[in-house]
């Protein structure tokens, strides 16, 4: 537990030590103060709940990787989620929204939370539609994948897995429905976030050809006699998957709180518990051992897609969004479980198989 957990269990104390001393120091009251630090436990543990799935998707590709850049995921991504996602992005979104610096930007976040909020609420379509836009990339090439044997909801993933040789059709997939979603708004709005939806499959697609010309640089590299360790394809391909899956959190964490040091601390908790479970289920051969819990995952990120790209439309609270995820997670955990009892040495048949 403190192994997996060790640092995560850190990371919170000094966090909220450091909740302590700003609630206090802003308003001088020790209700106040105590009421900053329920907000702060109360947004990591949204943040957990809505990015559980992100960490069995972050275990998949992670076991991939050797042990150096998975500490590498933990620790300079965990700089990138909490000082890019949670801290940066929100005020490049209020300085490009308003038209002005980072720095006025910084100002408005700690003196003007309200409008800080409304700024970065506006920006929602855009965020809708890229996140949304890149997370059914994700979720759409694990099932349209004709190498894929093992099926969970076979008689959707088989048909999935058939088409897997129609080249792009998870993209023709996902553009008709930004074209869909678009029909619903404003033209502004659709302008937006059919742009934005548009540089969400662009970002997927660049992500994915860097990490397949790093392989073939390592597989070149191999072929010559070196020894190679390197993971900085994974590395950020996992670094824009969290990134996406950080939107719905960071809007989210307005409804309890719009003020930028409180949501920043709680949500850097949440973030930093999500990698320490995504090192314990790589770890623990969690993935391994569940047959079916992988692919609970990644429905559950094309559920999380479809919810952020109506979400341009129709407002949907985050308690659905996170509920959606874990009944699905929960389903294939269970699914597993009884398969595992049902067949208990069929794990070890396709281990033998594989070797």
């Amino acid at each position: 537990m403190l192994k997996n957990f060790g640092g995560s269990i850190a990371f919170t104390l000094v966090c909220l030590a450091l909740a302590a001393v700003y609630g206090w120091f802003q308003t001088a009251s020790l209700p106040a103060t105590l009421s900053v630090l329920w907000i702060v436990v109360m947004l990591s543990v949204l943040e957990v709940s809505l990015s559980f799935d992100n960490a069995v998707v972050n275990a998949v590709v992670l076991r991939e990787m050797d042990e150096i850049w998975q500490r590498r995921f933990l620790t300079w991504g965990m700089v990138i989620a909490v000082f890019g996602m949670r801290i940066v992005f929100p005020l490049a979104i209020v300085a490009i929204a308003a038209g002005m610096g980072p720095m006025d930007a910084l100002r408005i976040s700690l003196t003007e939370p309200a409008r800080y909020e409304a700024i970065v609420s506006s920006a929602h379509v855009g965020i809708a539609g890229f996140g949304g836009a890149f997370l059914a990339m994700v979720g759409l090439s694990f099932f349209f994948d004709g190498e894929k044997d093992v099926h969970w909801i076979t008689g959707i993933e088989r048909v999935l897995a058939r088409f897997a040789d129609i080249k792009a059709a998870e993209i023709a997939i996902l553009l008709f429905a930004l074209y869909g979603v678009s029909l619903l708004l404003p033209a502004d709005e659709a302008l937006t976030f059919l742009g934005a939806g548009a540089l969400g499959i662009v970002t997927f697609i660049a992500v994915e050809a860097i990490g397949t010309l790093l392989e073939m640089q390592e597989a070149a590299q191999k072929a010559a006699g070196q020894v190679v360790r390197s993971g900085l394809g994974g590395f950020l391909y996992l670094n824009v998957l969290d990134a996406s899956f950080s939107f719905d959190g960071v809007i989210g964490a307005f409804a309890l709180s719009n003020n930028m040091v409180v949501i920043a601390l709680g949500l850097s908790i949440g973030a930093m518990f999500v990698r320490s479970l995504t090192l314990m289920l790589v770890r623990n051969g969690t993935l391994s051992e569940y047959r079916y819990l992988e692919h609970g995952a990644f429905w559950a990120i094309v559920a999380l897609a479809a919810i952020m790209l109506i979400s341009a439309h129709v407002e949907i609270p985050e308690t659905v969004t996170g509920l959606i995820g874990a009944v699905l997670i929960g389903l294939s955990l269970l699914w597993s479980v009884r398969h595992k009892r049902r067949f208990p040495d069929s794990e070890i048949e396709e281990a033998l198989r594989a070797e």
